[in-house]
């Protein structure tokens, strides 16, 4: 049994991993606790899983030269002096980090406590904090092939175990049948409505809101039922066009701004329309599922290259953002539910990407450090 200290959060790309990996190191009987910023989501989320948690204060590096770069090395010190207690308050035996806002500061610590460090970074495009820890790291693991830190390896994003069974029963062409058929009556649909998922993550995305709204008559027409996540707040244009419709078709298009039981809309869908978080992508291919990506257009472009390998391999199209409208949203996504030969070339080239074990991979990678 080890004593882990995991380093993580401000937003759910750091904070799910970490919990995935929690909850696969508890299981396999060590001593877990959670180091996190007071304002990030982790805040939340370890506490809901009952996890000891440390604070550490958020110290954001700044962009541009300001008054907030001359505070950094006293912010810095005190956060590292915060990890420090947490890795001292455990005696932990090695530090994980996650990146973000909460790694560098724990990398420090741990550095300074001579605790060994194991790195995993979600995306292809390594952040600050990953960079600068990789170097002291006695493991990196890593979601993508490519991503440029050395001495990775390949383990997949850590996902929740809801996911990972999930995606033990969808590869099973008896259970998937099933699930899909109780999943589908649960949004009060026959167990053979081909199905079309699109979410824009917890927020909404407001182009593919708008986009889903202007295709909605044609894919209900053509015998699309589609599940639409808006995002809180965010649903009104959809209602709108969900009023458009003509009456006889107005239950395949169903409306929620959010919804908690992901499982069952993941299980209900033959095809997903979405952006390309680390996190959406590694549960989308492991769950063998055809998408079609829209990248955010923002910063470095690492959801493009997040979806890249997907794409490739067959099991997903891309769009870029500003060509997405109610027609190639309609182009792309159509195929993957109604063709059925489309369906299961995207569902065979999904299970050559996904990753169903990135916990446990992880898990044996933080094992294998604290015995070294």
């Amino acid at each position: 049994m080890a004593r882990i200290l995991l380093a993580g959060g401000g937003t759910a790309g750091h904070a799910n991993p970490l919990l995935a990996t929690a909850e696969e190191l508890l299981s396999r009987g060590h001593d877990v606790a959670a180091l996190g910023t007071a304002e990030g989501l982790e805040a939340e989320l370890v506490a809901r899983a009952g996890i000891d948690f440390y604070v550490v204060p958020k110290v954001p590096l700044p962009r541009r030269p300001s008054l907030d770069l001359l505070k950094l090395p006293s912010r810095l010190g005190s956060a590292v002096r915060a990890g420090t207690r947490a890795i001292d308050a455990i005696e932990a035996q090695a530090v994980v980090g996650f990146g973000g806002y909460v790694s560098t500061p724990a990398y420090l610590a741990a550095r300074r406590r001579k605790v060994p460090i194991v790195v995993h970074e979600g995306n292809v495009s390594p952040g600050i904090a990953n960079r600068l820890g990789a170097r002291w790291a006695a493991a990196v693991a890593v979601t993508f092939e490519g991503t440029p830190l050395r001495g990775a390896e390949v383990t997949g994003l850590p996902m929740r175990l809801a996911i990972t069974e999930l995606a033990g029963r969808l590869s099973d062409g008896r259970t998937r049948t099933e699930l899909r058929a109780r999943a589908r009556e649960s949004w009060g649909w026959d167990a053979d409505a081909p199905t079309l998922l699109i979410t824009g993550g917890s927020t909404g995305a407001a182009n593919l809101n708008a986009a889903t709204a202007g295709a909605i008559e044609h894919l209900v027409q053509h015998g699309v039922h589609v599940i639409h996540l808006t995002g809180r707040g965010k649903s009104e244009g959809a209602e709108r066009a969900r009023g458009n419709l003509a009456a006889r078709h107005r239950d395949m298009y169903v409306i929620r701004e959010y919804v908690h039981d992901m499982e069952t809309a993941f299980a209900a869908a033959d095809a997903v329309v979405c952006r390309a978080g680390a996190g959406t992508v590694c549960e989308i291919s492991a769950l063998g599922l055809p998408a079609v990506y829209v990248p955010l257009p923002h910063g470095n472009g690492e959801q493009a290259l997040n979806a890249k390998g997907a794409v490739e391999a067959g099991a997903a199209t891309l769009i870029r953002d500003g060509d997405l409208n109610a027609t190639s949203l309609e182009l792309a996504a159509e195929p993957l539910v109604l063709d059925a030969t489309t369906q299961e070339a995207a569902r065979a080239a999904a299970a050559t990407v996904g990753i169903v074990d990135g916990a446990a991979r992880l898990a044996n990678i933080v094992e294998r450090v604290v015995k070294a």
